[in-house]
């Protein structure tokens, strides 16, 4: 969440930049619940004086031998109204806590200036899409076509927005996990975590999801449990309310969970097909920054998301987002979209953002430069290693064949055991 204080100070600045989001007064009820807490604490302060001085005035009485009952009777009035004004404050003090809780991160100043994402900016393109001799077809016919992708089964059994993967699609799935971790942990630098794949509310409160995004979660009772949404919550909460050492700096996980989302806000698009499903399967990673390296830190990251494209040869572009178009928590956001030729256009597959302090506020993640320096939030930072069955879908439309097979890339052939087509005969 935004500082207090620097909101307090930076009004305007704080304020406009927010506009750039398309929020006009996303402030404006935070500074005035702050300065009623500030004015009531005024008045709570005089009237604990006023209090206290009468209290001293009762005793110099009482010595002389006078008559102190209305003295009394005007010191527990004001004891009351004591009492009401810090009831008062009790009251503001958890607005004030859930006004800052919905107020999004301010977008940082390199950040393109537009409300959607049609005025996001591609950075780069890397590869060409590749040139087809045949319609090219989409992965929701392919793969059933091939047999390795099943929705009316996993409908059967769940619901929809559920795929079941047979055989070589299972096969594939693993393979691109496995492939994914190996890359980040032994070139990258990347600690592997296999955190749980159930959380608090805590938890999502601290990297954002909670209370905003309430009816993207899937909740779990009893205990109050919630389905992850992504490896983000439980990993970045690892370290919360913890004091980092700053020689320690930068800290970089890499965790594999399933992921759970209701889509709540979709509204019916990208119903067919992988894209948009309950569950799906990600490599995430996170990493832990001093605030003046975070921006290096998210060039570095959203490379090695990058570098997990290149080496499966496939066609993508990086967007930067604009201001409008970023997430809650997000400072910065750089979006990895994949070409896929069975849609003729470009997917998401990863966003890797730098949310500076924001979360780390929040979780209470601090990092201190040596003994006896004041503590102070770290910036976090994270991004999709990538989406794994958004890199399937990828795979299966980019090297689909004419004769309805699929050719598996080169990096994945160690991990499906040498298997490099696949086929409806498999």
């Amino acid at each position: 969440m935004l500082d207090l204080q620097s909101v307090r100070e930076s009004a305007t600045g704080v304020a406009a930049a927010l506009r750039r989001r398309g929020l006009e007064g996303a402030i404006d009820p935070l500074l005035a619940l702050d300065t009623r807490r500030r004015e009531a604490l005024v008045r709570c302060e005089a009237l604990k004086k006023e209090r206290n001085e009468r209290s001293r005035a009762i005793g110099d009485v009482l010595r002389a031998g006078g008559d102190a009952d209305a003295a009394r009777v005007a010191v527990r009035d004001l004891g009351e109204r004591i009492s009401a004004i810090e009831a008062e404050l009790v009251e503001i003090e958890r607005d004030l806590d859930l006004s800052l809780a919905w107020i999004p991160n301010v977008p940082h100043p390199s950040v393109p200036d537009g409300l959607t994402s049609a005025e996001n900016v591609v950075v780069r393109v890397v590869g060409e899409p590749r040139p087809f001799e045949f319609p090219p077809k989409a992965h929701w016919d392919l793969g059933v076509e091939l047999g390795i992708l099943d929705f009316e089964r996993a409908a059967r059994v769940s619901g929809a927005r559920f795929a079941v993967l047979w055989g070589a699609g299972a096969l594939l799935e693993r393979a691109l996990i496995q492939f994914m971790l190996d890359l980040h942990t032994r070139e990258h630098g990347y600690r592997e975590v296999l955190p749980p794949f159930l959380v608090n509310a805590k938890s999502l409160f601290g990297t954002g999801q909670l209370p905003k995004f309430e009816e993207d979660l899937f909740r779990v009772e009893p205990g109050g449990y919630y389905l992850v949404p992504t490896a983000e919550v439980p990993v970045t909460n690892l370290h919360a309310d913890e004091i980092l050492d700053a020689e320690r700096l930068p800290l970089a996980y890499c965790a594999y969970t399933p992921c759970f989302r209701s889509e709540a806000g979709s509204y019916g698009k990208d119903v067919r097909g992988l894209i948009r499903q309950h569950q799906f399967d990600k490599v995430e990673l996170v990493r832990f920054s001093r605030p003046e390296a975070s921006h290096d830190e998210l060039e570095r990251l959203t490379g090695h998301a990058e570098e997990v494209l290149r080496r499966l040869e496939l066609p993508y572009r990086v967007a930067a987002l604009c201001a409008g178009d970023l997430g809650f928590a997000a400072a910065k956001t750089y979006d990895l979209e994949v070409w896929l030729p069975g849609q003729s256009a470009y997917r998401e597959i990863s966003s890797c953002s730098n949310f500076e302090a924001f979360q780390a506020r929040r979780c209470k993640i601090r990092f201190r430069t040596g003994p006896g320096a004041k503590p102070a939030p770290v910036h976090t930072l994270n991004g999709s290693g990538l989406a794994v069955g958004r890199t399937l879908v990828a795979i299966l439309e980019n090297f689909q064949n004419a004769d309805g097979s699929v050719t598996i890339p080169e990096a994945l052939r160690r991990y499906t055991h040498g298997l490099d087509r696949i086929s409806a005969e498999d």
